[in-house]
């Protein structure tokens, strides 16, 4: 109960400095504050959005992934390769292929870490560079694009449409409508499941959950799989996006993600973090993001101040449990 306060009150906190960063942004330049520019925010964030859902899964078991992003570029080039086939692949398998690679290399990740003893980090380092090492070979370095029309025309969908005053549709994208739908997901594994609740034991500690007969490897395989799984679905969105696939078009990508988490609540050490959380962290750093490149902020400068709110949220939340922690008698700085 303290814990889900906890989380509520860090909530709390995030919401009013996004509140309080658009307020600011949209006393800095007029043209930020408008329904079509938080439209194009949210699709924009598509991608970071829903890979978060799958890393702060991971991230609350006590494990850590930041190979994903090499997992949806493998995924993306083979879905690619299929689309630009003469072979004419059933849409069906196009869409499950990448679902089903980016879940099979997931579950890679998770074997090596169950088998080897080795810190995730370490793990998910190596297979990073592998996988990106191998979709560089394979592919040369080609990009793919020309796509089919029935797979570019489904990123224009808008599920609610409007037109500006020079006649250009906007509103809600059909590929934000699947990020809600991953939160939603996210939010029903963690909170309403028996297997969410297994997840927060052992990311919380991991002897106990031995303790209480929590098969952490079959666990462990599951969250490192979903985690691959939603990277497949985010290799779609970006290639709805970008409507081109290159092997190195998301490299970076996963401090984005990590940010967001981190950002949202999540502990590094596992255990502690909450979806709505995530989302509000994911919002931080597009509404950042879209803010500085509306006032055409260089972009190598958008890192920084994305380092400069991570440090400042972390901060504060560690000060408030210092404060709380004081107020009921324990001595924190005591070794």
């Amino acid at each position: 109960m303290m814990e889900k306060l906890k989380n509520l009150r860090n909530e709390y906190t995030l919401l009013i400095i996004l509140i309080g960063l658009i307020t600011v942004m949209s006393l800095i330049s007029p043209d930020f504050f408008s329904a079509e520019n938080f439209f194009d925010i949210l699709r924009s964030s598509t991608f970071v959005g829903i890979c978060s859902v799958g890393f702060l899964v991971v991230l609350i078991s006590g494990g850590v992934d930041i190979s994903f992003t090499a997992t949806a570029t493998v995924a993306q080039y083979v879905m690619g390769l299929m689309l630009v086939s003469s072979r004419g692949f059933p849409v069906v398998c196009i869409i499950l292929a990448p679902l089903l690679i980016g879940a099979v290399l997931g579950m890679v990740n998770a074997i090596l870490i169950n088998r080897l003893k080795v810190s995730a980090i370490i793990v998910t380092i190596a297979t990073l560079n592998i996988y990106y090492g191998a979709i560089q070979f394979a592919s040369k370095g080609a990009w793919l694009y020309s796509f089919p029309d029935w797979f570019t025309s489904f990123s224009k969908i808008r599920v609610i449409s409007f037109t500006n005053q020079e006649g250009v549709p906007y509103g809600l994208s059909i590929l934000t409508v699947i990020w809600m739908v991953s939160i939603l997901a996210g939010m029903f594994l963690l909170n309403y499941t028996s297997l969410g609740r297994k997840i927060f034991a052992i990311g919380g500690n991991l002897e106990s959950a031995h303790r209480v007969g929590i098969n952490v490897n079959r666990i462990r395989l599951f969250t490192y799989s979903f985690l691959g799984m939603i990277a497949g679905i985010g290799a779609i969105i970006y290639t709805l996006t970008t409507r081109t696939v290159a092997p190195n078009a998301m490299m970076g990508l996963e401090f984005n993600v990590l940010s967001a988490v981190v950002l949202g609540g999540a502990s590094i050490s596992g255990g502690k973090g909450s979806v709505s959380g995530t989302v509000i962290g994911v919002l931080l750093i597009a509404v950042l993001t879209n803010g500085l490149t509306i006032m055409k902020v260089p972009n190598y400068w958008h890192q920084v101040f994305i380092g400069l709110m991570l440090l400042m949220s972390v901060s504060i939340t560690a000060l408030r449990e210092k404060t709380l922690m004081n107020k009921e008698g324990i001595d924190v700085d005591k070794d």
